[in-house]
């Protein structure tokens, strides 16, 4: 069975994961009472326990979820089951260690933690068959299960093991047909890499060439697509009409496509977590504490469209913070108000979805501190309350905002593919000299963190989506095109840009977009390769940037004074380049920035040049926020949001998107302690109160707040 189309998703679900065996006393009716007051409609059960699903090699327990099933289906609960594959039992391992995960070759990884085997080796599969066969078969046609989620957050190792090389190779072989035209292809004449055979191949592990490491990526990540399809399909033959299959994704795994994997799959479902309390303050801009949480109201957005992205289609949070999320050290529960405003926040950028990680904080085991609905004590405290009016809240809402879409002002392009070749060799460096793994994600953040300071809303399209479009719908749909570190790219690629910007568009480029061809080798010709000459602008030297260095903005990007004139040839102390600087040369373009130094003041930081119909803007450096926020406000003259409340500022965000009968849902946010309100320019209905608003109202925002109206 193929995928099924994109689900008519009907109502919002609202949810937890939850653990009934996990308790050490049997306490479902409570737990389930408990949920079915706070309103939720949907619980995630059964894929972290493989071994209490098979405790012994061929010895099946599968009753003892059925109390938890028919409870919620009791309660009207809908449940997800999940299928067990990423934490394997004991006595897997010990049967077969050959399965252990190699993070280098030759080192298996040792066991006591999860996903820590090589998903592609036979044995496993067996067993991971059976067991999926098994539990599937026995609950599929119980009437709470709703859908499948496989496997959980797939894609987080790199594979070194021998079975998964040699397949390396016979792909290698299958792309290339004889090494002569790999040599060519990677330049393996350099430091004396040819190869005379296919068995000269070296293993990854030791590995420095960039063509090499693009095409180790690549490779793992279809490694990670077939896992998860192979796994669609026996869930497939068991699944009934109208029930979905997923798997919950964190995006910044190492082996995953998420575009690719989820052609295989019937929603998209992802796990965006983020830090709280003064992290969501819209009026602070903090660092990242973890490397699983994103700091900043931006960045949280981010990850909802992200997920978006994956199928341009709604989606599901199937894990999300509902306390602090993280070790022992990590504590940071949410201030009151901000577990809903996150939750209408994936609302509005397309999430049909909210399920928490998870219901119940454990005694136990590695996650004893990442919190649940309830604490430790099982008594419901301050955030069951929070996520109860939450849950109330949604179900006012009802079914008013079935077949949403959200709005955006501005498209960015995203590249797996450069995201890998960043990680390999990241242009940009971090505080204390390293290379910055996290390049791609940090330029592109500069960007969209400036769209949604500018008061806009972005759509992140992968680059086989924007040319499915083509140049003449690009356009329509996305007046403005950001490709913000389009690295690893195909002359199509680069063509498809210029002809967005030719057929009207606004194109905006960031740094090394078009540098790399698709095997990330430095392109052989005058940068921005296949646009510079549309651009009017071209380099040929670029330099890192040891501090930020201060921009002077000239018309129309200058900074507006207080007096409502343009601040011309002027910089502030927050306008500036960081990280880097592409030595531009004007050759046609206008000059809208220039860097305020000794040496760089040569060069423009930011230059545009009508282009056909349309425009292409060169930006050469990574945007302070302030900076981005010019960038995009010139971009953006009139965002779809000032028709609500052309006059907010931030803290105040707002997100929207359209019903299918036309009219238009809003989602106000207050991300700050200090009450403010908005003087509305439009006759709205709050979907919860059912109170009308008529144009020219003061509408308060109180701290910490959220809002959810719709026209009319």
């Amino acid at each position: 069975m193929s995928p099924q189309p994109a689900q008519p998703l009907s109502r919002i679900l609202f949810g937890a994961a939850y653990y009934a065996e996990y308790h050490r006393d049997d306490r479902t009716t409570i737990d389930l009472d408990l949920m079915q007051q706070a309103g939720f409609t949907v619980i995630r059960v059964g894929e972290s326990v493989w071994s209490t699903w098979e405790p012994r090699d061929g010895e099946f327990d599968l009753d003892w979820l059925q109390p938890v099933l028919d409870g919620a289906h009791e309660r009207g609960i809908s449940v997800i089951i999940g299928t067990p594959t990423y934490a394997v039992p004991p006595w897997l391992q010990t049967a077969y260690p050959e399965i252990a995960a190699e993070p280098r070759t030759g080192e298996p990884m040792p066991w006591g933690a999860r996903q820590e085997i090589d998903y592609s080796h036979p044995a496993f599969r067996f067993h991971a068959e059976r067991v999926i066969r098994a539990v599937i078969a026995r609950y599929a046609d119980h009437p709470a299960v709703i859908g499948y989620q496989v496997d959980n957050e797939p894609g987080m190792l790199l594979l070194h093991n021998h079975g998964s090389f040699q397949r390396f190779v016979r792909r290698l072989k299958a792309r290339y047909g004889d090494v002569e035209t790999l040599n060519r292809e990677w330049g393996l004449t350099y430091w004396s890499h040819r190869l005379s055979d296919w068995s000269d191949l070296w293993t990854p592990d030791g590995n420095s060439l960039p063509q090499y490491d693009l095409a180790w990526r690549r490779y793992q990540a279809d490694l990670t697509t077939e896992f998860i399809a192979w796994q669609a399909g026996l869930v497939r033959e068991y699944a009934l009409p109208g029930q979905f299959v997923t798997t919950c994704i964190a995006y910044p795994r190492p082996g995953l496509d998420d575009e690719a994997l989820v052609e295989t799959l019937d929603l998209t479902a992802g796990n965006p977590y983020y830090a709280m309390q003064d992290h969501l303050d819209a009026t602070e801009r903090l660092e990242p504490l973890t490397p699983w949480t994103t700091s900043g109201v931006p960045a949280m957005l981010r990850q909802a469209d992200r997920i978006f992205s994956s199928k341009q289609s709604r989606f599901l949070v199937t894990e999300t913070d509902a306390q602090s999320i993280g070790g022992s050290e990590f504590n940071l529960p949410p201030y009151p108000g901000q577990l809903k405003q996150a939750a209408f926040a994936f609302i509005s950028r397309g999430a049909a979805m909210i399920e928490y990680w998870h219901w119940h904080t454990l005694p136990y085991g590695t996650e004893t501190y990442w919190g649940g609905v309830l604490p430790h004590s099982l008594e419901p405290g301050r955030v069951y309350r929070e996520l109860s009016g939450v849950g109330a809240d949604l179900a006012a809402i009802g079914d008013a905002l079935d077949g949403f879409e959200p709005d955006a002002d501005v498209a960015m392009l995203w590249s797996n593919d450069s995201r890998f070749a960043f990680e390999f060799t990241p242009p940009l460096a971090t505080s204390d000299g390293a290379p910055d793994r996290a390049a791609y994600q940090r330029i592109f953040d500069a960007f969209h963190g400036g769209i949604i300071e500018a008061g806009a809303q972005v759509r992140i399209l992968h680059a086989g989506q924007a040319h499915g479009l083509g140049a003449a719908d690009l356009v329509a749909r996305f007046p403005v095109l950001v490709a913000p570190a389009l690295y690893v790219a195909s002359d199509a690629d680069l063509d498809l840009l210029r002809e967005y910007a030719a057929a009207g568009g606004h194109l905006v480029i960031g740094i090394r977009t078009g540098y790399a061809d698709e095997e990330a080798r430095a392109r052989v010709a005058v940068a921005p390769d296949r646009l510079h000459e549309a651009a009017g602008v071209r380099y040929e030297e670029y330099s890192n940037l040891a501090a930020e260095v201060p921009v002077t903005t000239e018309p129309p990007l200058a900074r507006a004074g207080a007096d409502g004139e343009a601040a011309t040839g002027t910089a502030t102390a927050a306008t500036t380049a960081r990280l880097w600087a592409d030595g531009l040369i004007a050759d046609g373009a206008d000059v809208l920035a220039r860097y305020e130094h000794p040496w760089f003041s040569t060069f423009p930081a930011v230059t545009t040049k009508v282009h056909g119909s349309g425009r292409i803007t060169v930006v050469g450096t990574v945007p302070s926020p302030e900076l981005a926020i010019d960038l995009m406000r010139w971009a953006v003259p009139e965002a779809i949001a000032d028709e609500l409340a052309p006059a907010r500022e931030l803290p105040v965000t707002i997100a929207s998107g359209t019903l299918p009968d036309g009219r238009r849902a809003w989602f106000l946010f207050n991300w700050s302690w200090t009450p403010t309100a908005v003087t509305l320019a439009r006759d709205v209905t709050d979907l919860v109160s059912a109170a009308s608003h008529a144009a020219g109202t003061e509408l308060p925002l109180a701290a910490w707040s959220s809002l959810t109206l719709i026209d009319g």
